[in-house]
């Protein structure tokens, strides 16, 4: 049988793509994933949703990424999604960029403002040394990221769309120029269209048929804590930039925190690397955790683990057909902010594919974007800008 499209990979935003792909009425899709849903980077991901980006591409993104799970939710495939509301602890160097970029959020409807952290609610949670204001976004919050994922694949198989867990994509088959299949188990399943969302498998999968894959693939690693009994503790994720640490709520009082933007980064082997944290790195997140919010000290260590990034060289994911390869699509390079955008992305991409055109503003993340010397700058945060 030869497929309309396959999808390759079964992260969010695979999940995402093959899903929106029935939504369009393609008739014969298929998702293929080494493993199971979210078995990547996606299940690891901390899962904050927050629009506070300096690119209104990517804050436009994650508004319509809030949209679709709570759509999702509504119709029955619960993805975990929770509106809590986001904070942003700014010092003061970023205070000036902070007041610019709510500006430019403010502008395309997107609600966000500059609080005084006194007049926060998370101020009694806070030490303020240091801090020169809070942002405050009350659409953001975070999703269960195996749940979300689970959520958009029940919904694609729903629609009739193939779901074949644990088949792992040994190659793409065609060339350079043009892609007309895939390789599993030594036999080719062909498509009219192929769409990488192999994550930080992509660049093997790319390189299969000599595609030009500018792909790092870093480790990322992560704790989780127990507040003490009796304590306060926020209601929604808090990114720290001035002890560049973020939080976010798992229930029952424990909380994902890892380590934010500055920091070390280091290229590893998606297939053999370690994926248990750093004592170093988990003894340094207590530190930063404890000194920021009083009410974690002495808090319980529940779990600490390493996953992995798949980041392209201006830290914005590849989505979209490229200019001279036929029948392929990039969907991959989330960066560390993938989760938040996948949705969005999905749709966009399976409407792509569909139409055989986008907008400009989405034609931005085509992989293109490397020969026109377009790449995408952060103007304040950092990479996570």
């Amino acid at each position: 049988m030869k497929f309309d499209v396959i999808v390759v990979g079964a992260g969010i935003t695979g999940a995402a793509t093959a899903y929106f792909l029935k939504k369009r009425g393609i008739a014969n899709v298929l998702l293929l994933d080494r493993d199971e849903p979210a078995a990547g980077g996606t299940g690891k991901s901390a899962a904050i949703i927050r629009q506070h980006y300096s690119n209104p591409l990517a804050a436009n993104l994650t508004r319509e990424s809030i949209a679709i799970l709570s759509t999702l939710s509504k119709e029955g495939f619960d993805t975990g999604f929770a509106r809590t509301g986001y904070h942003m602890l700014v010092p003061e160097p970023m205070l000036e960029g902070a007041r610019a970029n709510i500006a430019m959020l403010t502008g395309i409807g997107i609600v966000t403002e500059l609080q005084d952290l006194a007049s926060s609610s998370i101020a009694d949670l806070v030490n303020p040394e240091g801090v020169a204001g809070v942002v405050y976004e009350p659409g953001g919050g975070y999703a269960d990221p195996v749940r979300a994922t689970e959520a958009l694949v029940e919904a694609f198989k729903a629609l009739g769309g193939q779901f074949r867990g644990r088949t792992p994509v040994e190659a793409l088959v065609g060339g350079a120029t043009r892609v007309t299949g895939v390789k599993v188990r030594g036999e080719t399943i062909q498509a009219n269209f192929v769409v990488n969302a192999s994550g930080p498998w992509a660049g093997k999968l790319g390189e299969s048929v000599g595609i030009a894959m500018p792909l790092r693939i870093v480790r990322e690693q992560d704790t989780v804590w127990e507040a003490r009994p009796g304590r306060p503790v926020p209601e929604g994720p808090v990114s720290n930039a001035v002890d560049a640490i973020y939080m976010r709520p798992l229930g029952n009082r424990r909380f994902v925190v890892g380590r934010g933007f500055p920091k070390e980064y280091h290229d590893v082997d998606p297939n053999n690397y370690e994926t248990n944290a750093d004592e170093d790195f988990v003894s340094d997140v207590l530190v930063r955790l404890e000194r920021r919010f009083p009410p974690f000290t002495s808090a319980v260590r529940i779990d600490s683990y390493a996953s992995l990034y798949d980041v392209t060289p201006d830290w914005y994911p590849f989505a979209g057909p490229r200019t001279g390869v036929e029948g392929y699509a990039d969907a991959w390079g989330g960066s560390g902010h993938g989760f938040k955008l996948a949705p969005a992305i999905g749709r966009r991409l399976a409407d792509w594919i569909a139409d055989g055109r986008t907008d400009n503003e989405f034609r931005r993340l085509s992989h293109d974007r490397i020969a026109q010397d377009h790449l995408f700058v952060q103007k304040y945060g950092g990479n996570r800008g």
